[in-house]
């Protein structure tokens, strides 16, 4: 199913951190590094196409802007920059914006489908909405993490929430117009699990990277989002059951003289009957270290897989869709790949080969071919 022998994409003097690939283009792929810069691939080619040094400081992510990826957003230390790509050259690349928002380093930037706000999450467990149309700070999501905040990413069909995850364990889904948590998800409860209270290794459940589904892959899966856990789990969550009994709670007026419940009280607990959560551990083949990343698939039929990459070196493809339509979380798993290295990040391309690209500890990017 998959080429064992990866392409190595060469560019980078320092480690690759992060990964994007070109839906318009298919076969372009942008990646960042350590050395301040961000290569730019074409698969038709040999050798990088383009090379940005953007800064001194290392690039923890990158991403394009929805509908317009002639622009391209780069966060570097508390920055984040943005460029548009006719612009540039090998000898001067200038960014079009600078937003110095954050006062502590970003770990990963998400924009909205709708490409008008982006979220920079960083060390000190808030979250920058930036609004990149008006060009100004439009929210600051603050109260929900209790330490880092390693992750962001908007909700294409809810157009005013977003969902973070951080080094406190806990999924964090925000209306952000109006700057609070509809629900926090603790996954170092005991409960956090469809109500099992197991243990797999001794790594805490770190939320260390989500992924939710583009709009063109709903009508074959549900609302959902994939976390990637410390303990070497990976989550498929149904935000919208999640959500269902809140909504519900919310909808009722309170009689007069009631005493509301504690909102901390209620975000917090993560288990109520009737959720469908889909764990993929090392007991369904899954990972034996921390899961760094998670993407869905956008070759072939998009988002019927959802791949995962970890500490333990090793990158799996997952049929997750399987679950859905014929109900068993077994045999989900349908390709594992060594890829001798820990792995930092990865993406997918709308490609048939060389679909599968993948940041790990090296500065070499390795790209493999999953059918």
């Amino acid at each position: 199913m998959a080429d064992p022998k990866p392409r190595r994409l060469k560019g980078h003097k320092a480690t690759a951190t992060c990964c994007i690939a070109s839906a318009a283009t298919p076969g372009l792929v942008a990646t960042s590094g350590e050395d301040g810069c961000v290569c730019w691939f074409d698969m038709r080619c040999k050798d990088a196409i383009d090379i940005m040094e953007v800064g001194e400081e290392p690039i923890s992510s990158l991403c394009f802007r929805p509908g317009n990826e002639n622009m391209i957003y780069v966060a570097s230390g508390k920055q984040v920059k943005s460029f548009d790509v006719r612009l540039g050259s090998s000898c001067s690349w200038k960014p079009l914006e600078s937003f110095d928002y954050n006062k502590e380093e970003i770990n990963q930037i998400a924009c909205s489908s709708k490409s008008s706000f982006l979220a920079a999450p960083d060390d000190g467990g808030e979250i920058k909405i930036i609004d990149i149309r008006q060009k100004r700070i439009y929210k600051t999501l603050r109260d929900g993490h209790t330490s880092i905040c390693s992750t962001a990413q908007f909700l294409p069909w809810k157009p005013w929430e977003v969902i973070t995850g951080g080094l406190d364990s806990k999924l964090v889904m925000w209306d952000f117009s109006k700057g609070r948590p509809n629900k926090i998800m603790n996954f170092d409860l005991p409960d956090a699990n469809n109500g099992e209270a197991k243990e797999q290794c001794f790594n805490p459940a770190f939320v260390h990277s989500i992924a939710v589904p583009e709009m063109d892959m709903l009508d074959k899966s549900d609302k959902v989002c994939v976390v990637a856990r410390g303990d070497g789990a990976v989550d498929v969550i149904n935000i919208e059951a999640e959500l269902a009994p809140l909504r519900s709670q919310g909808s009722k007026k309170p009689q007069k003289g009631s005493q509301s419940r504690s909102k901390g009280t209620d975000l917090e607990n993560p288990h109520q009957e009737g959720r469908k959560r889909l764990h993929l551990d090392y007991s369904s083949g899954g990972h034996t270290a921390a899961v760094s990343c998670v993407a869905f698939s956008l070759f072939g039929d998009r988002g019927r897989f959802i791949i995962s990459g970890g500490n333990d070196k090793l990158v799996k493809v997952w049929d997750w869709t399987k679950c859905l339509d014929e109900g068993s979380s077994s045999d989900l798993l349908q390709l594992n790949i060594n890829h001798s290295k820990k792995v930092n990040w990865l993406c997918t391309t709308p490609t048939d080969t060389e679909n599968l690209v993948v940041c790990d500890t090296t500065k070499v990017v390795k790209v493999y071919s999953v059918a």
